[in-house]
């Protein structure tokens, strides 16, 4: 075996979903990679430390896989959600925080699988929500 075709633990991760989401990315780069410690992680969450799941890599595909995953996706200005009222980009998305849906939720709160309640955008600014 050549020294270039050694795998190596590139990394480790707290749960097994980072480490899922990392081999997704270095699988749609076609870098061939595999984890290890990915059932010990999920059974013992509160050992951590101890139970981490292990990224690895072939040694000659440390560089780009070091560079894929530290890469950041810049989104174009149009691609952004701007809120109506104050056009601020600073925006995120979850359940209503008025008083009069969230007494209706709990009303509902049996029937939440027939009528979940609607996701809304909400932005962080003027507390506008849209």
């Amino acid at each position: 075996m050549k020294d270039r075709d050694n795998i190596i633990a590139f990394g480790s991760f707290e749960n097994s979903m980072e480490a899922s989401l990392a081999k997704a990315k270095l699988d749609a780069y076609g870098i061939p990679c595999f984890l290890t410690e990915e059932n010990l992680a999920s059974l013992y969450p509160i050992q951590n430390p101890r139970f981490s799941v292990r990224l690895h890599i072939f040694q000659k595909d440390e560089a780009q896989v070091r560079e894929v995953l530290t890469e950041t996706v810049v989104l174009a200005e149009e691609d952004l959600t701007r809120c109506p009222r104050c056009q601020s980009t600073r925006v995120e998305y979850g359940y209503s925080k008025k008083l009069s849906w969230r007494l209706t939720s709990i009303l509902l709160s049996l029937l939440f699988v027939l009528f979940p309640p609607k996701k809304t955008g909400h932005c962080l600014d003027c507390d506008h929500e849209f």
